[in-house]
């Protein structure tokens, strides 16, 4: 990719004094007519590349000197090792002279890594070196004779490695261990990023360093000499640790550079002899740390062992899925940068070493660690750098992964019995915040049941609307005289506190009547669906023991016969058809607690919904007055639901979702309009009843709320103040969709079954991409990312998702286990 400079080396010095340009243009020619691989280009016949050794006349590299500003050097410098090279026809070394002033330069030199590895700057730096103190001198350099070309090593290489068709050789032997050892491996890791991983990966990255202290290191070589491992070893096993904590999974493949120089006559070549290792482990979190190295020594030993066969003959061998947008087989990388500083001494002048700002990334992230020792041999630190890939991570994220591994490594070196996934990778202030800070929801609520705030209503307002289907509309007093008729009722068939109802009504009046009639009487209601399967309600029935089931002659429910001789089944439990109760000498006034089974309190059942049933048999989730007074309250509180407000009533009672529009409406003597009983479907006439009505508040399931906005005008839409959308996940494409149509902000909110309704909300933002964040924790509700072994996790990083607080249900009803 000649746009590239992902495989650019480059080297900055700056040279102050009377610097002889031509001695520096000499001593360039004399090093690449030295060394053939930076005289090599590698064009390409019928799509076949290779290799093209030019000879010393045919290969110049001019050392263009360019007149700088010295305030422009670091952006041409930048420029210069971020252009890439065209290696099928040009020479792979760049050299630019940058003069500030007659005395002062900086010299930038680039070399493509087809024809370098970090090693080589090494040699190239003594034999330029050499060769300008003698063409200053005025004479010839004096070296010794290169012993081999590259060309040599490879051919060498060729013949050491076999043919791989033949199982005896290296190459084979090699390669079939490699089968094995990545044998499945994931095609990718998943850490906490930014940004989606694009399409086509640009290269571009940055750098962030950081300080490992000599205390640490220390510690490093302890833990390593215990285990009769390296220090490389521990290094590898806490960045394993660290990766597969923030979420790369327990299967982790880390990359690392091995110098490929194992012959004396090499040391003086410049060329590219590094090969690449891909170090795979299992990280098991209920191990110890030391154990975990114990593990890491032999995954490494076995690399090691294996290091012949070339990585890009091993991509081929392996065969992964092949992606622009990754590296293949690892993406992150492990370095150990062991090379000597390189000495530059010049005649007459003073030279020091420039910065160079790469800006380049191969891997999404690297860490490399430069080894620093005192003068007696201690060890003194490391300095580390994490390059990132900048597409995917901001600079704040790769700090965070800096001081995150810095943190595993004290723990480790401090107590290597530590088990690896009781490591804490939190900061004080992170577990502060995850723990206390985003969970500070304490409020207080009333301690009554659920028709308490309905019943202050019916003192202070009795002659408002409270309820309105189709034609028919009651007052909250009308509306309190029915509950209270019917509860009495129900409480005389030995309903009460800790017994079930069902409750079988299609939506009209009498489903909010019968609801309210249950729950006053002390009794929780079990929602069943007259339309679904009989199977399912049987089920119901049979699993929830009402004592009864409501439902009209209107809706013709009946219930499966039992196929048990005791009759004990679904079909023994009485129907009651509530419109066709002769009640009109039952009292109407308030039901009080002696009139009970037994007294009622916040703590007692007050619904129980049973789920889907999608991951298994259906549930049935019983939830306490507290836990929906909690709810109600919360709700009415942060969307300021008033008298003023008018609220359709369109989910079906059988989805928890309903809960908020039967309970709270009516809590704040708000008017609650009632769909048609199929009406939730139908999204035209929705529209027509949200205009008709001047409904200011409703709620939506996603899939649903699209289709509204698809034939819903703004006309249709002017009375709507509030709209919850819950229940699915929220496409970010949903939200300009509804804001074309005039819909007002919409809220996300997200809760199960088994948590009373709603647990976490947001205003959903315009413009937002990707996933529409549920939020944050409602009133007395807490919300934490956990491990699988129910740690915190860090921002970002995948994890379950854990609830706690009041309204958590009461349990799966007759499911203690």
């Amino acid at each position: 990719d000649p746009g590239s400079a992902a495989n650019n080396i480059p080297v900055a010095i700056r040279l102050s004094g009377p610097l002889d340009v031509d001695a520096l243009q000499a001593a360039v020619s004399d090093v690449v007519a030295r060394h053939e691989s930076l005289r090599t280009v590698y064009p390409e016949v019928d799509g076949v590349g290779f290799q093209k050794v030019l000879g010393a006349d045919d290969a110049v590299v001019e050392v263009r000197v360019e007149d700088v500003a010295a305030d422009e050097v670091p952006e041409r410098v930048g420029e210069i090792v971020t252009t890439g090279f065209d290696v099928t026809q040009q020479v792979p070394v760049r050299v630019r002279l940058l003069r500030i002033t007659p005395e002062e330069y900086v010299l930038v030199v680039v070399v493509h890594h087809i024809s370098s590895d970090g090693f080589s700057m090494g040699p190239v730096t003594r034999d330029v070196v050499t060769a300008y103190a003698a063409r200053a001198a005025g004479r010839n350099p004096e070296w010794s004779a290169l012993e081999v070309q590259y060309a040599d090593y490879t051919l060498w290489q060729r013949e050491v490695l076999g043919d791989e068709s033949d199982p005896e050789s290296l190459l084979a032997r090699e390669t079939e261990f490699w089968r094995t050892a990545l044998a499945d491996l994931p095609e990718e890791s998943t850490l906490p990023s930014d940004r989606p991983r694009p399409v086509v990966s640009s290269y571009q990255g940055a750098s962030h360093g950081f300080v490992i202290d000599g205390r640490v290191r220390a510690g490093v070589a302890e833990v390593a000499r215990r285990s009769g491992a390296t220090e490389f070893m521990v290094v590898h096993a806490a960045l394993a640790v660290m990766l597969s904590r923030l979420g790369a999974s327990s299967d982790v493949a880390i990359g690392t550079p091995i110098a490929g120089r194992g012959e004396a006559a090499l040391d003086d070549l410049v060329g590219m002899f590094v090969n690449t290792l891909v170090l795979r482990t299992s990280v098991d979190g209920g191990v110890s740390f030391g154990e975990f190295v114990d593990e890491v020594r032999r995954v490494d030993l076995d690399a090691f062992a294996h290091a012949d066969v070339p990585f890009e003959r091993l991509v081929e061998v392996l065969d992964p899925a092949r992606s622009q947008a990754r590296h293949p087989l690892f993406q992150v990388m492990l370095a150990f940068q062991n090379l000597a500083g390189a000495e530059l001494e010049l005649p007459g002048l003073r030279v020091s070493g420039v910065d160079v700002d790469v800006r380049v990334a191969k891997f999404d992230l690297q860490l490399t660690l430069s080894e620093g020792y005192a003068q007696d041999g201690s060890p003194v630190g490391w300095s580390a750098e994490l390059t990132y890939a900048t597409e995917l991570f901001d600079a704040v994220t790769v700090e965070g992964f800096a001081e995150r591994f810095v943190r595993i490594l004290e723990s480790v070196v401090a107590d290597p019995a530590l088990r690896v996934g009781d490591i804490d990778l939190l900061g004080a202030d992170e577990r502060i915040a995850v723990l206390e800070r985003w969970n500070d929801t304490s409020r207080p609520v009333p301690d009554g049941t659920l028709l308490d705030r309905f019943d202050s209503q019916v003192l202070s307002n009795p002659d408002a609307i409270a309820v309105v289907f189709e034609d028919e509309s009651l007052t909250y007093a009308q509306f309190d005289v029915r509950v209270n008729r019917v509860a009495r009722y129900l409480i005389s068939r030995g309903v009460g506190p800790e017994t079930t109802v069902g409750l079988a009504v299609r939506r009209s009046l009498d489903l909010l009547v019968g609801m309210y009639a249950i729950v006053r009487a002390g009794g929780a209601y079990v929602p069943l669906d007259p339309d679904q399967p009989a199977e399912r309600n049987g089920f119901i029935v049979e699993s929830a023991s009402p004592v009864l089931v409501v439902s009209t002659s209107r809706d013709g429910f009946e219930l499966p016969e039992s196929d048990s001789e005791s009759g004990s089944g679904s079909g023994s439990v009485p129907v009651v058809s509530i419109d066709t109760l002769d009640l009109a000498g039952v009292s109407a006034g308030p039901v009080s607690d002696g009139e009970r089974v037994a007294p009622l309190r916040p703590d007692n059942t007050a619904y129980v919904i049973f789920t889907s049933g999608s991951t298994g048999r259906p549930k049935g989730v019983a939830v306490s007055h507290c836990s929906v007074v909690n709810q109600v309250s919360w709700l009415t509180a942060e969307y300021s639901l008033t008298r003023d407000d008018v609220v359709l009533q369109k989910t079906p009672f059988t989805f928890d979702v309903s809960v908020w529009e039967l309970f709270g409406a009516l809590a704040v003597g708000a008017r609650v309009v009632i769909a048609s009983p199929d009406g939730h479907r139908d999204p035209a006439y929705l529209a027509r009843v949200i205009h008709r009505e001047g409904i200011t508040a409703t709620s939506f399931v996603p899939s649903m709320l699209a289709v509204f906005a698809a034939v819903a005008t703004r006309e249709e839409c002017a009375s709507l103040r509030l709209v919850l959308v819950a229940g699915e996940a929220f496409p970010a494409a949903l939200v300009d969709q509804c804001a074309a149509v005039g819909l007002p902000r919409l809220h996300n909110l997200y809760g199960p079954t088994e948590a009373t309704v709603h647990v976490t909300a947001r205003p959903v933002e315009v413009g937002v991409s990707g996933a529409v964040p549920i939020g944050a924790p409602v009133w007395n509700t807490g919300a934490y990312v956990l491990d699988q072994r129910l740690v915190p996790v860090p921002l970002g990083v995948v994890g379950e998702l854990y609830l706690s607080g009041v309204q958590i249900a009461r349990g799966y009803f007759g499911r203690a286990a």
